[in-house]
């Protein structure tokens, strides 16, 4: 194995000093028991990451209004008192354990399991088919209303607020759920925005939605509270989409994030690692173009698990931090397993086989123990 310094040493996002370079990727468990406050199961969860070592952990996603935002329907929420307090517990769980903690924010638009009546940048029919196990809504998604500019001023309403209730709730920053073919990324990507307003067209157009949720939060969070960004070219129903124009979107996309505001660019690549969904058609870095025209921290996401392949990605530059998902789900203590040179276990399928539940997770957990 690599020398795991690089991984393990102190590193700093935005104002916030972090023990080292390993983050909890944002991963949906659909565990509320249905009215979107986090329970003391998802306290468990959350904390035993901070205790595992993590320098920082994103949450799952979270709604935002009680409108058109919810994706699954035991989904958490931050749009209410209630829902804030039940954050509150988790945040201050996971600075006791010595742990950061950022809370994602996110609107599905189109690819919500939980509404019939959706909303998105445009009224077309959303790809292939809904994801099993987050709903027992399955087959093929709503057709979509196009977002009209009242809502649109809404959402970023929707946003602002929940980033306000975020900081009140004692996170370290927030997230935007800008990737994946959620609703930010569904004004973003070509063939699911048809607008001709100023929301569509151009990228830097497609980019503004995320750039103005961007720059209302600035204006009313303290300096020291981060805004991050998650983008992605895979989505949860396309895995294989890559932006048409490479680096050329890249440039002009990072760019936009920056002067926006953001604080940090998290590049995803869901389904299938690092070396497809972050890479261009021409093998080109969309997350090293990043950091290199930014010169904003990046996370990078996709298959990380495998600290030789973490290593790497952060020696050749492509990114400053690491985010893992399934691999924090085998290894809730990976740093520490790193520190004390033993090789983390691989994610076994076997663990979410029966639903992905924060009580599926640790049931199987319990029945593999004896």
């Amino acid at each position: 194995m690599l020398n795991y310094c690089p991984i393990l040493e102190n590193a700093t996002l935005h104002k916030l000093t972090l023990q080292n370079r390993v983050v909890v990727a944002p991963m949906s468990r659909v565990s509320t028991v249905g009215d979107g406050v986090p329970t003391e199961q998802m306290n468990t969860y959350y904390r035993r990451y901070a205790t595992g070592g993590f320098g920082l952990t994103i949450t799952e996603g979270t709604y935002i209004d009680r409108s058109f935002s919810q994706a699954y329907p035991n989904q958490p929420g931050i749009t209410n008192e209630q829902q804030q307090k039940g954050w509150e517990t988790i945040v201050s769980s996971t600075h006791e354990a010595g742990g950061k903690i950022i809370l994602q924010l996110m609107h599905a638009g189109a690819l919500s399991q939980h509404l019939s009546n959706t909303r998105s940048a445009s009224s077309i029919q959303p790809v292939r088919h809904m994801l099993g196990g987050y709903s027992n809504k399955q087959g093929d998604f709503p057709l979509p209303e196009a977002m009209n500019l009242s809502e649109i001023d809404d959402a970023i309403r929707s946003f602002t607020d929940s980033a306000v209730r975020a900081q009140k709730s004692g996170f370290d920053g927030i997230e935007i759920h800008a990737a994946n073919g959620y609703l930010l990324d569904q004004f973003l990507t070509d063939y699911t925005n048809n607008r001709e307003d100023q929301y569509g067209g151009s990228v830097e157009n497609r980019c503004r939605f995320t750039t103005e949720i961007i720059s209302s939060i600035k204006n009313v969070v303290p300096n020291n509270f981060i805004i991050g960004v998650r983008v992605s070219q895979g989505k949860v129903n396309d895995f294989d989409y890559l932006w048409p124009n490479g680096i050329n979107d890249g440039k002009v996309i990072f760019t936009c994030l920056k002067n926006a505001g953001a604080d940090y660019i998290h590049f995803a690549s869901e389904g299938k690692g690092f070396n497809h969904g972050c890479l261009t058609r021409d093998r080109q870095s969309l997350p090293r173009l990043a950091r290199e025209i930014t010169g904003l921290p990046v996370i990078a996401n996709g298959g990380l698990d495998n600290p030789d392949e973490a290593i790497r990605i952060l020696k050749e530059g492509h990114a400053d931090f690491i985010a893992l998902g399934t691999g924090a789900l085998a290894n809730p203590d990976w740093p520490i397993q790193l520190k004390s040179k033993r090789h983390p276990l691989p994610f076994n399928p076997d663990m979410l086989a029966q639903g992905v539940t924060i009580d599926d997770q640790f049931t199987w957990e319990d029945e593999a123990t004896v």
